[in-house]
């Protein structure tokens, strides 16, 4: 008896076969058992639960979006999506989402905003706000912790420390050092204003007057000036008072730097009462308690210049005005008193000394003009040779520049025309001085060819036609 057996024989499947049916979900229905719920499956061998197909489907749709976010990357777009299910759709034209791309975007990744600069562009490292936001003042809160009630009522302002006696010096001498130069009281007062002088503000006389000692007689006035205008708006009378009772109590000391100390600071004593600074009874005070020969001798020479200005000498005019502030009529008045005093005296090195005294260094052409036209108008050789040794010594020592002694010739052969009108024989006498300064170099060849020569009328004889002809000598 034979006995037929029916054999079932199941092949494993492949992995491309199981992605096709796991994507499309459906299966033939000739395979009705392998379907069973009841019935395990086999995977490359391998059986697998209901639980463990899901966590197959899952790895590979994961797979599936890393491929397709590799692709759309590197094909902008061009690639295989998924759908909502799970599905591969191929063909689409998706938006990339790269991560790079994510990384470079400066949007809200919320998804929220409408894409707008952070804090409306106000802000940004070291930005306080938007430009032309005006803040206004904060509210003090009295519940904060660091709240003070002390705090409330204060004022604060900008507090300059008084000046101590080392830093007063190399301060304010400075100041009076320029005011030397520009002469603008104003502009001393107004730094001084801003100082916090303290006690210090005494002091400001007494070194002014001590700095003038040591210049010039033109300096000592605008240190005159200086005291009276600040007398009042800057220093009060008290000050000066005290100042000058300092410049008094030091004149031993003065005197070893200036040895005329004592006669000067009498003088700006003097000028001071006269500008009405220090008190009319100021003098009188000292009277019978005074130790120091050059106190006394100071007391003294502002008495006598105080008496001598009841008689009409001008105390504000003792010191003289030096440089350009004097009138040019005055100047020149000066200038020919000093080479008259020169052809009388014949000693150069006192006319050299006057002359630097003016200083006026840029109007020392007129000097060289007044002394050639002194010249065409002598009568004698003397003033002629003391002139050109003047002028040889002046140009040696430098004192009248090379431009300065050009300019005074340039401007003798400017108005020869008019200086021969009173002296007939001035072209003559100016030939003969131009060629002897020449000679002994005060001027160059240039200057000496431009000397202007006189032409004269001269007759000839008959055989040149009587033609008038013009020779120059």
């Amino acid at each position: 008896m034979q006995i037929e057996i029916e054999c079932c024989v199941f092949f494993p499947c492949q992995a491309d076969d199981l992605s096709d049916s796991f994507a499309s979900g459906d299966e033939d229905n000739g395979k009705s058992a392998i379907s069973n719920k009841n019935i395990n499956n086999e995977i490359n061998g391998n059986w697998l639960s209901s639980s463990s197909t899901s966590i197959h489907e899952a790895r590979l749709k994961a797979k599936a979006k890393r491929r397709l976010r590799k692709n759309s990357s590197r094909d902008s777009g061009r690639g295989d999506s998924l759908s909502d299910n799970g599905e591969i759709i191929r063909g689409t034209s998706a938006a990339p989402t790269s991560p790079k791309s994510k990384l470079l975007d400066r949007k809200s990744r919320l998804g929220k905003g409408r894409g707008l600069p952070k804090k409306g562009g106000a802000g940004g490292k070291g930005v306080w706000g938007r430009s032309g936001e005006v803040y206004e003042p904060e509210e003090v809160d009295e519940k904060d912790p660091n709240y003070d009630e002390a705090q409330e009522n204060c004022v604060y302002e900008t507090v300059v420390p008084p000046l101590d006696e080392r830093v007063f010096e190399k301060t304010v001498t400075p100041i009076v050092q320029e005011y030397f130069e520009h002469g603008d009281t104003n502009e001393v007062a107004e730094l001084l204003a801003e100082l916090n002088l303290g006690p210090m503000r005494s002091e400001v006389p007494s070194l002014a007057v001590s700095l003038a000692l040591e210049a010039k007689a033109s300096h000592r006035e605008l240190t005159s000036r200086l005291l009276a205008d600040l007398c009042g708006s800057v220093l009060s009378r008290s000050d000066m008072e005290n100042s000058f009772d300092k410049l008094l109590r030091e004149l031993p000391d003065l005197v070893l730097d200036t040895p005329g100390a004592p006669q000067l600071v009498g003088q700006f004593i003097a000028r001071a009462v006269s500008d009405q600074i220090l008190s009319e009874g100021y003098i009188e005070g000292y009277k019978g308690r005074v130790d120091c020969e050059y106190t006394r001798a100071a007391l003294d020479r502002a008495a006598v210049l105080l008496k001598m200005s009841m008689g009409g000498l001008r105390i504000d005019n003792q010191w003289g005005t030096g440089g350009g502030q004097r009138p040019v009529i005055q100047l020149i008045k000066e200038m020919n008193l000093l080479l008259k005093e020169y052809i009388l005296s014949g000693d150069s090195k006192e006319a050299e000394r006057c002359l630097r005294d003016l200083e006026v260094p840029h109007f020392h052409h007129e000097f060289v003009y007044e002394a050639i036209v002194m010249v065409l108008e002598s009568k004698g050789e003397k003033t002629f040779k003391m002139v050109l040794q003047l002028l040889k010594s002046l140009s040696t020592s430098s004192i009248i520049t090379v431009d300065q002694m050009r300019r005074g010739y340039e401007r003798v052969y400017m108005d020869i025309a008019e200086i021969n009108i009173d002296v007939p024989r001035a072209y003559f006498i100016l030939e003969q001085f131009v060629d002897e300064s020449f000679s002994m170099g005060i001027i160059d060849v240039k200057l000496r060819d431009l000397c202007p020569c006189r032409g004269r009328k001269r007759f000839v004889s008959e055989g040149d036609g009587g033609v008038v002809k013009l020779e120059s000598y």
